[in-house]
């Protein structure tokens, strides 16, 4: 297929950059630096807080060149060289007390994430399930409703994924066109500011760089990745990935996660080898 020269690749992390065990294998960092050195823009998008990502940057040599974190889904973005806040959005107050309000009503815990702490309203195992692969502390808050009036970026529902069906249809009557709403493991219902998501930091991202969306490649496993894939002039899909994902994406990897999925895929479209 005809395509325009990558100027910006955007990596999704869990399960797409990253192995099972969370380490980036040796040829993916290779190959990722080659593009870096190319000139290639590269951006991390994820759900993890800016904290749970800088490791990775880090690893990467992100913080020796201009690129971007794009946090939260997309409710904050970060420069990786100098650490400053390029954008960020909160839910209005009045939409998250009403969100936390119904989940609760429900019998559901709700979870904040700030800095390097996840919040909780009460302990739960799918909370310690994410402990484990963010690394993030968990800190459980009694007065958690005065939390979320304080704003945040972002509210995680955790629990049985056949419950939460239920739950999502009844916040997305009341709050349907207040927020961005999805589930972002099988486990979480992610709740954001409304007309937030990771296509649309990444716009910004390619903006500031003047970057054309037909120069830009992105590649994902989940749900919370359908936004960037969409926009994002050649949007990839990890064969590991959810099926709804993969089936709107233009490609698919070849190889998982594990077996360093998105190789092949920068070294072809990106790097221009094997065209």
């Amino acid at each position: 297929m005809y395509m325009m020269p990558i100027r910006l690749l955007a990596l999704d992390l869990d399960d797409t950059l990253l192995r099972s065990d969370l380490s980036i294998s040796y040829r993916t960092r290779s190959v990722i630096k080659k593009a870096q050195s190319a000139g290639v823009v590269v951006t991390l998008a994820s759900g993890r807080t800016p904290a749970a990502m800088e490791d990775f940057s880090r690893l990467l040599g992100m913080n020796r060149r201009p690129g971007y974190l794009i946090c939260n889904n997309g409710t904050v973005i970060r420069e990786t060289n100098t650490g400053k806040t390029i954008f960020e959005r909160r839910i209005k107050v009045e939409t998250a007390l009403s969100a936390f309000d119904l989940a609760a009503a429900e019998g559901f815990a709700v979870q904040i994430y700030e800095d390097d702490i996840m919040y909780v309203s009460r302990s739960n195992e799918f909370a310690d399930t994410d402990q484990k692969i963010t690394g993030l502390r968990q800190v459980v808050v009694e007065n958690f409703r005065g939390m979320v009036a304080q704003g945040v970026y972002k509210l995680i529902i955790p629990g049985d994924p056949m419950l939460l069906s239920p739950l999502e249809s009844i916040i997305r009557t009341y709050l349907g066109n207040d927020i961005t709403l999805f589930t972002s493991r099988p486990y979480f219902l992610e709740l954001l500011p409304a007309g937030t998501d990771k296509g649309t930091a990444l716009a910004k991202v390619a903006e500031t760089f003047g970057i054309k969306q037909e120069e830009v490649l992105a590649i994902g496993d989940s749900i919370n990745d359908e936004a960037m894939i969409r926009w994002a002039g050649v949007g990839v899909a990890m064969v590991n990935g959810d099926e709804r994902i993969k089936n709107i994406a233009s490609l698919v990897t070849e190889k998982t996660n594990d077996d360093d999925g998105i190789v092949e895929v920068i070294e072809k479209y990106v790097l221009g080898k094997g065209k």
